[in-house]
């Protein structure tokens, strides 16, 4: 039986602000160095990214706990 792996809570949205006053050559900036790392990671841990983003999405079943002494 494998054991029951919970959800990390998500982070709270302040986690996801972004400061309002970049200048638009900043915001590239930022994304290209995003771009960059998110490739870097792909090629270092790709099939290990794979392998757990597809465990994260197979639900986890409930065990049924069955109760010998129930009617039904």
């Amino acid at each position: 039986m494998r054991p029951t792996r919970r959800k990390p809570a998500p982070p709270s949205t302040a986690a996801y602000a972004l400061p309002a006053h970049w200048t638009p050559q900043q915001a590239l900036a930022v994304f290209e160095c995003l771009s960059l790392m998110r490739e870097q990671l792909w090629l270092a841990y790709g099939a290990d990214i794979q392998r757990a983003w597809r465990d994260d999405l197979q639900p986890n079943p409930v065990p049924t706990v069955i109760d010998p002494d129930s009617p039904f």
